[in-house]
């Protein structure tokens, strides 16, 4: 039974709410503007497999993004320069719509479309303000295995 009397009670504290919402001042609604980005990042990943490229903000949102898989390349096609290529200038296109002009360019990994995927930003349009491989590196590496007692 006190079940009945909270059920009706949460209706009209909801509605209760939604009057006072609806008083007053109105809200207007605008057209979200899309941000103008003239400098950002672009990211290269080029493994053995596949290229993956993404343009960024200088604050790291994400613009747009491109792989060679999904332009349309698959098997051993999308490992090649030329699908890293195409990959690139796909996520230049993506990112017009943003104003994009000028990037600094990170790339990592060791795949064959490393190079060719910068070729293909600048074939796109946009000025490299600089290259930098961020590529990690072990400095170190892992310990070694223990040495065996005979």
């Amino acid at each position: 039974m006190a079940e009945k009397n909270t059920k009706p009670e949460k209706k009209a504290e909801t509605a209760k709410s939604t009057k006072k919402s609806q008083g007053g001042t109105k809200e207007k609604k605008t057209k979200s503007k899309r941000k103008s980005v003239l400098v950002g990042c672009a990211y290269i990943q080029a493994s053995y497999n596949n290229t993956i490229i993404t343009l960024t903000e200088p604050n790291g949102d994400v613009i747009s993004w491109a792989t060679a898989g999904a332009s349309g390349f698959k098997g051993t096609r999308k490992s090649t320069p030329y699908a890293a290529q195409v990959a690139a200038e796909k996520a230049v296109e993506k990112a017009r719509v943003y104003g994009l002009q000028k990037v600094h360019v990170y790339v990592k990994g060791v795949g064959s479309g490393r190079e060719q995927s910068i070729r293909g930003l600048v074939a796109s349009g946009l000025d490299l303000i600089s290259i930098n491989d961020v590529t990690p590196i072990p400095h170190n590496g892992c310990r070694k295995k223990k040495a065996r007692r005979v």
